[in-house]
């Protein structure tokens, strides 16, 4: 159970962006996608979540391969895409189904799990950047996905609030066990979060190499391990030259 991608490709007006991606997450993992700018990571994560469709190769979640957009799955983007004429709690329930009640319920109950219970009426133009990306978690994550997709979800961030965040993420990862794909640029963030991390290089991007993390949760930032994996990945990228 869980994703798998099968020999993904992708070309856009004759350019390929990503070149033969083979790629799996057990259910439960946090995998880490990190390269430069211009490698393909977002182009991943559109075609996994099945924003973008016209991609060669298989992706299968839970053994089933499918095109379509995948109720199962959760998107964070970089920037919150909050609807600024909703507030708080109608931006977390939006497109859910059923009943009104039980989905504000499940809005304010997931309001709760990112700390903002007490912001459901408030507007995006009254939150800070780090408030509205707390909103943009809690809508995805209120359908229950077993599969979260986050494309450098804190890097708008001042250096504290990202902290806060990724830590709020694994809290989330601990209660949900929710399989995560991050898309980073950010090492540190890589390193910190993730049980593996691949490395994509070049224009089209390709998987150059795959790192395991084994140090166990809570890890401390800055630790030797997490600096030797640091310097391993700036080696691995070619961007150690100091």
């Amino acid at each position: 159970m869980g994703l798998e991608l099968k020999n993904i490709s992708r070309t856009f007006s004759g350019k390929t962006a990503v070149k033969n991606i083979t790629l799996s997450a057990k259910q439960g993992e946090i995998i880490g996608i990190l390269g430069t700018s211009g490698c393909g990571k977002s182009t991943l994560l559109r075609a996994i979540s099945g924003l973008d469709t016209d991609y060669d190769g298989e992706i299968a979640i839970n053994g089933v391969t499918s095109k379509e957009i995948n109720n199962e799955i959760g998107f964070i983007f970089q920037e919150p895409r909050l609807f600024p004429w909703k507030n708080v709690l109608e931006n977390v329930i939006f497109g859910l189904k059923g009943k009104k009640e039980e989905n504000f319920r499940l809005g304010r109950k997931y309001l709760e799990s990112v700390g903002l219970h007490d912001s459901e009426h408030l507007y995006p133009r009254q939150l800070s950047g780090g408030m509205a990306q707390r909103v943009a978690i809690a809508r995805a994550l209120v359908t229950s996905p077993e599969i979260l997709l986050l494309d450098e979800p804190f890097s708008a961030l001042d250096a504290f609030t990202k902290m806060q965040l990724q830590d709020l993420l694994l809290d989330i990862w601990k209660a949900h066990q929710t399989t995560i794909v991050l898309v980073t640029h950010d090492i540190d963030e890589a390193t910190y979060l993730c049980d593996r991390i691949v490395i994509l290089r070049g224009q089209p991007g390709e998987i150059t190499s795959e790192l395991t993390i084994k140090e166990q949760r809570p890890r401390l930032r800055g630790s030797n391990q997490l600096a030797e994996l640091k310097t391993e990945i700036l080696e691995s990228l070619d961007l150690n030259h100091n």
